[in-house]
């Protein structure tokens, strides 16, 4: 690990800087296809909710102690022949995107599926996405398909790429 960087679980007091690096690609990203920003009552539900296989794992940055990004996994699919696979989520505040807390982020991700007992984990990326779509490659997940024009936001269409990495 980067010893720059500490990761953890996320704690409830992490709710504030979740949501301000996530209301940020809201208003300014393609990597989320929210439209609408999250208020703290809405994060703190959302952390409430990720207990177990699917926690919320933050990056610290160790000389300032600041949160600079999160990530979580997320079932797939709700149907129960999708449960042996997750979703992950990975959102690195701008500030300190390149600085490789993606990848220290979805390399913990990746792990803690793993340990689960989890198959496969999926990723699903607007498909002009190169960063998100490399961090991805460089931790092992291959492409498995595109959806074309499946979302709509800052008036233009959306493709979605599908990466997978399988477990095994």
């Amino acid at each position: 690990m980067d010893p720059a960087f500490t990761l953890r679980l996320a704690e409830r007091s992490d709710a504030e800087p979740i949501r301000e690096i996530y209301n940020g690609e809201v208003m300014r990203s393609t990597s989320t296809f929210d439209l609408v920003t999250r208020s703290l009552d809405d994060q703190r539900t959302w952390l409430a909710e990720r207990s177990g296989a699917f926690s919320a794992v933050v990056a610290i940055d160790r000389a300032t102690s600041a949160l600079v990004g999160f990530g979580s996994l997320s079932p797939y699919k709700e149907r129960a022949a999708y449960r042996t696979s997750v979703e992950d989520s990975v959102y690195v505040h701008r500030e300190h995107v390149g600085r490789g807390i993606g990848k220290l982020l979805l390399s913990r991700l990746v792990d803690t599926a793993r340990a689960g007992g989890f198959h496969t984990v999926m990723a699903r990326i607007e498909a002009s996405g190169t960063a998100s779509r490399a961090l991805h490659e460089a931790c092992g997940f291959e492409l498995v398909g595109i959806e074309r024009q499946v979302g709509r936001k800052f008036q233009r269409w959306l493709d979605v790429a599908i990466m997978q990495r399988l477990l095994e």
